[in-house]
């Protein structure tokens, strides 16, 4: 029988799991391995994928995948309840009470060294909000040396010799995707001082499997047990005593979102770093098992190549084992030596009944049961499972999913454009008005030179300003899309669009980057990075920048109000639509010619809803909006000055009175005759459109520096023409700080391409509404 068979709510137990490469090895990280009981929860509202229980938590899988895992037939599920002893025994303190610091024998770190810190955990385990917590706003976001993957360094509070490195979420220490090998990468080539993994307390069994491969690194380490007051409202417990006696490990107890027990895990922390206190030897198996002989017998034979490549021989010989050829390319074996690697493998597969991989991860994940049957008391149901169990009936039901999806959404624009934005840019709107004319007037008032005042007022006033007005309206976007993220239903929306979005070529996950795109591209583009597959990646990439970013409202809401006043929300939405149906049009044309192929295998964990942090929500709109600062004063300004400039003086670098004898006059005049059958060939949109390139928002600026007043510009330009501009606004090149997140994660070949086509495809859906348009 296969899981794909399986009905809704029944139980089967796991008899073996096929495939291979890559995906059958994520799936075996994940948990999936013989002898584990599996629940079939619910099917996406399109009918695939399907939603499983497995070690005490959701995993989403592709019916297609489900058809290589054998099952049993179906059964009522075994008890896991754990009946362990109570303790009273209270968690000792700094230092662990000597367990694991032998004082005769330290030989602490020089006190001027930099104790540098690596978290590691699983994703949805509250590792930001413990990054936040650890660092307050002494933050560093950067990249990792030659990829593309976001990094974040901060330092300790009140410890100004540290330096912590928030690595991404990740599952495993397997080569799945750029997020596995980036976090290995770092520890083994960077080798910080000290390991803080953060494990779920409310999903021991699932996190752990993590924290095995760590200790196999040997590197000292904390485990900072998280979400401990959640488990104990829910009724259970854990000895952490026991565990960290049988993990060799100091293990805290921690609330990230409360604040409790910081303290005494930044103390440990600095401790174990301080001393180079590594974890206690452990074997992970039992010394009669076939696995057991294997592991050590694959470790004499790479002993002294490990070694000489800085490697941890167990962690190398567990990777070799499991098939891993990055691990295996490092060490540098001779012929004889991976003659006698695959005698080995063979072997210890006949001694088990398994093949290598699953060999290893039932392993770890026996340890693991053993180590939480002694020290967890499982607590019942937690509110929040049942909670969020109550809430996916309607959010991912099969008639209400898609329904609720749409409502969402629409929600959150209505709001942001028509309610809460809109009244902020109001309020913001006023001050810069009120600015405004105070500066002309002082100026007027102190006969300030014409060029110098023109400057002032009609280049960096009126164009600046009229950008920053929509500061409220861009901050606001992100709140909500920031809050979608930390509640964990962008989680759910992947699921369910999981099966569209693979009839143009896609994975469900794809569905998050450009969710992110309608607030930035480049934070959209930057969001690609999760996805395991080279091409759904570079798919995803080049069809984010067809998401409406919010850099592009004011446009919209600069010609709405001009030209259809009474019909803004509804033109706001039609342009959202259009580009979304074009980015659908543009991935079916993909999908048939460049990239040919299946979407990457959709493997995905659903968290429980959670309230968002404030102070996640609170960082991430403090970025976004410094970012859209720095850009207002930077790059718009620099326009701004730029255009202003091109359009007050001609060649001769004469001040002139009529914008028609400018520089700029001239350099549009050459562009404008191909935008003339598109139905705006006037050198001063022309020009706009140029300023775009550098800013969306600029594209306004501009147009108010170049006309002088809206009249100007309805005179100039007929609906037909208004509506065809807009879609050309909608669909053009990003701006360039897009372009170049796009030239970081592809190449410059890439970037020029995306650039070029999608000036191309505007000018053609432009061409399109236009002479439709001028029919009616």
């Amino acid at each position: 029988m296969r899981l794909s068979e399986l009905q809704i709510g029944k139980t089967a137990t796991i008899l073996s799991v096929g495939g291979s490469g890559a995906l059958r090895q994520h799936f075996l990280d994940m948990g999936l391995i013989q002898g584990t009981e599996v629940t079939v929860m619910k099917y996406a509202p399109m009918g695939d994928p399907i939603e499983l229980r497995i070690h005490g938590y959701e995993l989403t899988i592709r019916l297609e995948d489900a058809k290589n895992i054998e099952i049993s037939e179906a059964h009522p599920p075994v008890s896991s309840g754990m009946d362990v002893r109570s303790s009273e025994t209270p968690h000792p303190g700094y230092g662990e009470g000597g367990k694991y610091h032998n004082r005769k024998n330290e030989n602490p770190l020089p006190e001027d060294e930099v104790l540098t810190f690596a978290l590691v955990g699983n994703q949805n385990c509250g590792k930001t909000t413990l990054f936040n917590r650890l660092t307050g706003a002494k933050q560093h976001v950067g990249n990792f040396p030659g990829v593309t993957v976001d990094r974040k360094d901060g330092v300790i509070r009140g410890h100004k010799n540290t330096l912590i490195t928030d690595l991404p979420g990740i599952y495993s220490m397997s080569p799945y995707s750029n997020e596995e090998i980036v976090t290995r990468e770092f520890i083994l080539r960077e080798k910080p001082r000290g390991i803080i993994n953060i494990v779920d307390a409310t999903n021991i069994e699932r996190n752990m499997y993590l924290t095995m491969q760590l200790m196999e690194l040997g590197f000292p380490m904390v485990i900072a047990l998280n979400m401990m007051d959640e488990l104990r409202e829910n009724g259970g417990s854990v000895l952490v005593n026991d565990m960290e006696a049988a993990l060799g490990v100091p293990v805290i107890p921690i609330s990230a979102a409360k604040g409790e027990g910081i303290e005494e895990l930044i103390q440990h922390a600095i401790h174990i770093a301080k001393y180079q206190e590594a974890p206690m030897s452990i074997d992970f198996c039992e010394k009669e098992e076939g696995i057991h002989r294997g592991i050590h017998a694959v470790m004499h034979l790479i002993e002294d190549h490990a070694k000489r490549n800085g490697i941890p021989i167990r962690f190398a010989a567990s990777k070799i084992l499991e098939g891993d050829k990055k691990i295996l390319e490092q060490l540098q074996l001779t012929e004889n030596e991976q003659e006698t690697l695959e005698h080995i493998a063979k072997q210890t597969e006949e001694e088990t009944g398994l093949d290598r991989a699953a060999a290893i991860a039932q392993m770890r994940f026996r340890y693991i049961e053993s180590v939480c049957q002694a020290t967890v008391v499982k607590p019942k149901e937690s509110k929040e499972r049942v909670r969020s169990r109550r809430i996916d009936r309607f959010l991912t039901g099969k008639y209400t999913g898609i329904p609720a999806f749409i409502g969402i959404m629409g929600l959150v624009f209505w709001l942001t454009f028509n309610v809460i934005g809109s009244t902020l840019q109001g309020i913001l709107e006023l001050g810069v008005t009120w600015l405004t004319e105070a500066v002309d007037a002082a100026m007027e008032t102190a006969h300030v030179n014409h060029a110098l005042h023109s400057l002032v007022i009609d280049g960096i006033f009126n164009g600046v300003g009229s950008v920053l007005s929509f500061l409220p309206i861009i901050v606001t976007l992100f709140f909500f899309l920031s809050l979608l993220e930390d509640s964990g239903y962008m989680a759910r929306v992947a699921f369910i669009m999981d099966k569209l979005l693979r009839k143009l070529g896609l994975s469900g996950r794809s569905i998050v980057p450009m969710l992110i795109g309608f607030g930035c591209t480049v934070p959209g583009v930057m969001a690609s990075r999760t996805l395991p597959s080279e091409r759904d990646r570079k798919m995803t990439i080049l069809l984010t920048p067809f998401m409406s970013c919010t850099a592009k409202l004011p446009i919209y809401a600069f010609f709405t109000a001009a030209f259809f006043p009474n019909y803004a929300a509804i033109v706001m939405i039609g342009l959202y639509l259009f580009g979304i149906a074009s980015g659908i049009l543009m991935a079916l044309i993909f999908k048939k010619t460049k990239f040919k192929g299946k979407a990457v295998p959709f493997v995905m964990e659903l968290p429980n809803y959670r309230m968002p942090g404030a102070k996640n929500v609170g960082h991430l709109l403090w970025d976004k909006a410094k970012d859209f600062l720095q850009r207002a004063f930077t790059v718009i300004f620099i326009a701004t000055i730029v255009i202003w400039f091109l359009q007050n003086f001609d060649m001769s670098l004469n001040m002139v009175s009529d914008s028609q004898n400018s520089i700029l006059a001239v350099a549009a005049g050459i562009l404008a005759p191909i935008f003339i059958p598109v139905g705006f060939g006037d050198w001063r949109i022309v020009t706009s459109l140029i300023s775009g390139f550098l800013a969306k928002e600029s594209v306004v600026s501009s147009l108010t520096v170049l006309y002088g007043s809206t009249g100007l510009l309805q005179n100039s330009l007929a609906v037909p023409g208004a509506v065809s501009l807009l879609v050309f606004c909608l669909l053009y090149t990003p701006c360039v700080a897009a372009i170049a997140s796009v030239r970081r994660e592809l190449g410059g070949k890439w970037a020029a391409a995306m650039v070029f086509g999608q000036c191309a495809v505007a000018w053609i859906a432009s061409f399109l509404i236009y002479h439709i348009g001028i029919l009616f």
